[in-house]
C-alpha cells in the first residue's frame, strides 16, 4: 500500500497561490511574448509561490500534489498566459525525475530554492558507457523553460565502447535520461514561432560531456526498480502527466478566450447591424455550445485524474482502464478547448485580429498547443483499439 496524498487543504492552497499570481502573469504577458521568455521578476514570483515544485517529492521540499489539484493550478496560470503555464507544466513534469535519481543527485539538482530541470524530446544523441558514467554527445530541441532552468536533461540510446547499441535482456535498445548543468550545454536560440512564443523552447547540444552514472535514470524514469519515491504520484508516467498538463493549458486558454468573447458581446454592435452581439440567436447558441463543451471536457479530465489517483493510493497500481481513460480525457479536453477558441475567435469578427484585444495571442497559442504529440488523433486510435478488443501499442498508454 502506498502513502496517502497530502491534505486537500494544502493542495487547494497551492491552487489559490496560482490564482492569486495570475494577474501578475497576465500583466507581464506582453513582455513574455516580446522577450520570448518569462521575465525574471515573474520567474521569481513563481518560485516564491512554489509553482515550479508542485510535482517535486516532499522529501526535497516539493508539494507532491495529487494531479487533479496540480492541473487546476496550471489552468489558472494558463488563463493569464499560456507560455508561462506551459513552462511551469513542462518543468514540473521534468521534476518527477527526482523520484528515480540517486538521493544526492536529486538534492543537487532540485535542492536549491530555484532548482529547475528542463529537457526536450529524444533527439540526435548518444551516450557511450564508460567507467563511472557516460560520455554524452548530441543535440536536442524544444527545451521549454530552459532559459530559467539550472539543469538540462537528454534522452538518448546507450552505446557500448565498441560502438554497438546497448541491449536489454529482451534484445531491445537501452535508453537513458542523463542530466547535467545548463552551463555545460551550448544553447541555440531557434524559438521564432507562431504561438507559445514566451516558452523559450531552445535547442541545446553537448559534445563528449562526461555525465556520472548517478545523474542518469532509465529513459523518462520508466524503470520501477529505480524508483526511490513511493508516493502514488510517481506511478504516473511523464506521458500521463504531460497529457494532463497540456490539456490544462488548453482549458485555461479556452476559458479566458470565451470569457473575453462574452464580455465583448455585451458592448459590440457588428458593422451594419443594429443589435449587440449578445442579442443574436446565433451567438447565444454558440456561447451555449462552447460552455457545454468546455465544462464537460474539464469535468471529464478532473474525473479521470481523481479516479487514477484514487486507484494509485488504494492499490499501488494503475490499470489499463484508468490509463486509457486519462489519455482519452486529456486529448479530448485539448480538442474541445481548441474548438471553443476557434468559435470565439471567429464570432468576435475583426476585433479578434488586433494585438490589443484578448483573442489574437490566445488563438495562436491554442493552435501551437494542438501541434504537440499529446493532442494528436492517434491517441483516440489506442482508445478505439482497446474498446474493440485489439492489442494496444504500449507507447500509446
Amino acid at each position: 500500500m502506498r502513502s496517502a496524498d497530502p491534505s486537500d487543504q494544502a493542495a487547494l492552497a497551492c491552487v489559490a497561490r496560482a490564482r492569486a499570481l495570475a494577474p501578475v502573469v497576465a500583466a507581464a504577458a506582453p513582455r513574455t511574448e516580446s522577450e520570448r521568455q518569462i521575465p525574471e521578476d515573474v520567474v521569481a514570483a513563481l518560485h516564491e509561490a512554489g509553482l515550479f515544485r508542485m510535482l517535486l517529492p516532499r522529501s526535497l521540499g516539493g508539494e507532491e500534489l495529487p494531479p487533479h489539484f496540480y492541473v487546476q493550478a496550471i489552468e489558472e496560470i494558463a488563463k493569464a498566459d499560456a507560455s508561462t503555464a506551459w513552462c511551469i507544466a513542462q518543468t514540473s513534469v521534468c521534476s518527477t525525475a527526482a523520484a528515480s535519481l540517486a538521493p544526492a543527485a536529486a538534492a543537487e539538482i532540485f535542492g536549491g530554492p530555484r532548482g529547475v530541470l528542463a529537457w526536450g524530446p529524444p533527439g540526435r544523441g548518444k551516450a557511450v558507457a564508460v567507467p563511472g558514467g557516460y560520455r554524452l554527445t548530441g543535440r536536442w530541441q524544444f527545451a521549454s523553460g530552459s532559459r530559467h532552468a539550472t539543469w538540462l536533461g537528454a534522452h538518448c540510446p546507450m552505446i557500448e565502447v565498441d560502438g554497438k547499441p546497448q541491449l536489454d535482456s529482451e534484445g531491445q535498445p537501452v535508453g537513458r535520461t542523463l542530466m547535467f548543468p545548463r552551463s555545460a550545454a551550448q544553447i541555440t536560440d531557434v524559438w521564432q514561432v507562431m504561438g507559445l512564443r514566451g516558452t523559450g523552447s531552445d535547442t541545446y547540444e553537448v559534445a563528449d560531456l562526461f555525465v556520472p552514472e548517478e545523474y542518469s535514470m532509465a529513459m523518462f524514469g520508466r524503470s520501477a526498480s529505480e524508483k526511490r519515491e513511493v508516493g502514488p504520484l510517481y506511478l504516473l508516467t511523464v506521458f500521463h502527466l504531460y497529457g494532463a498538463s497540456f490539456a490544462a493549458v488548453s482549458l485555461g486558454i479556452a476559458r479566458a478566450t470565451l470569457d473575453a468573447f462574452v464580455a465583448l458581446a455585451q458592448s459590440k454592435t457588428p458593422t451594419g447591424g443594429r443589435n449587440l452581439l449578445r442579442d443574436s440567436a446565433v451567438v447565444q447558441s454558440q456561447v451555449g455550445l462552447a460552455e457545454s463543451q468546455l465544462t464537460s471536457a474539464r469535468v471529464f479530465l478532473l474525473h479521470a485524474l481523481r479516479q487514477i489517483w484514487d486507484d494509485a493510493v488504494r492499490t499501488g497500481a494503475l490499470s489499463i482502464d484508468r490509463r486509457l481513460q486519462l489519455r482519452m480525457a486529456s486529448t479530448h479536453a485539448s480538442h474541445q478547448a481548441k474548438q471553443v477558441v476557434d468559435a470565439a475567435y471567429h464570432a468576435a469578427g475583426a476585433s479578434a485580429i488586433f494585438e490589443s484585444n484578448p483573442f489574437e495571442r490566445r488563438f495562436r497559442d491554442i493552435n501551437t498547443v494542438s501541434q504537440q504529440a499529446q493532442s494528436q488523433a492517434q491517441v483516440f486510435e489506442a482508445v478505439g483499439q482497446y474498446y474493440l478488443g485489439l492489442p494496444l501499442h504500449p507507447r500509446l498508454i
